[in-house]
């Protein structure tokens, strides 16, 4: 492994060495170091045998998100993660299955999901997992999610409230933290480009982070990804 390839691992794992230009500067040393200090290994920023074990196992598992790491006390985010795929009906029409959780939650007036859903993805996912846990009065409207639950730092299946547009209007995204990198958090979400997708969306528009009052409250989960180039989103509708 030369340095080229130490600093493209290092970004692939999200751990930030600078240019990838083959020079061991003081960047790439202090992603070396950023890394052991993650993985329990000596933090000299040395890549010794046992530095250079763990990142070839670490880039050989590709680090693709691994439904099976969901812990057992967020099914929400199990939910969240088997409805992955799930797209509008292009044209006329809409998908049968988005219809129905609307139907699901007596929300009778939702008939067609050219009507923004990615507050109706989340009441799904959660109501569907937590049948005591009371949900906002209008699910549909992504801001009304700010007065679900309580507040909390941003973690591993946290719903995260954005605003769209301006930051004093309206309009706003619902969906479930799933990562996070330097500039965005990434989101497991509804209506995101018309599908249930995970989408980088810039850190500075959340407004909130909020946790299920029925869930339960376990360990903050911090989980650290590379943004492999990904365009932030800026409509999520």
């Amino acid at each position: 492994m030369n340095i080229r390839n130490l600093q493209q691992a290092l970004t692939d794992l999200g751990f930030d060495p600078g240019p990838i230009d083959g020079i061991p500067g003081r960047r790439t040393r202090q992603a070396i170091i950023a890394f052991q200090s993650a993985n329990s290994l000596l933090a000299d920023g040395i890549v010794g045998p046992q530095t250079r074990a763990v990142i070839n196992q670490q880039i050989q598992l590709n680090l693709q998100p691994d439904p099976f790491q969901i812990p057992v006390s967020m099914p929400w985010m199990f939910a969240a993660h088997n409805l992955l795929g799930t797209q509008e009906q292009p044209g006329r029409g809409s998908n049968e299955a988005i219809i129905g959780w609307a139907q699901e939650l007596e929300m009778t007036s939702y008939d067609d999901d050219d009507i923004p859903w990615c507050g109706l993805f989340v009441a799904h996912c959660i109501a569907a997992q937590l049948p005591y846990e009371a949900l906002p009065n209008n699910p549909l409207g992504a801001r009304q999610w700010q007065h679900f639950g309580h507040s909390v730092t941003p973690r591993f299946g946290s719903l995260m409230v954005f605003w769209r547009g301006s930051r004093d209007g309206w309009q706003g995204h619902v969906g479930f933290y799933w990562a996070e990198d330097e500039q965005a958090y990434q989101i497991l979400g509804g209506n995101q480009s018309n599908a249930v997708t995970i989408t980088r969306i810039a850190k500075n528009r959340l407004i909130d982070a909020r946790w299920p009052t029925t869930g339960i409250n376990s360990d903050a989960q911090i989980r650290i990804a590379a943004n492999n180039g990904k365009l932030l989103s800026m409509n999520e509708a």
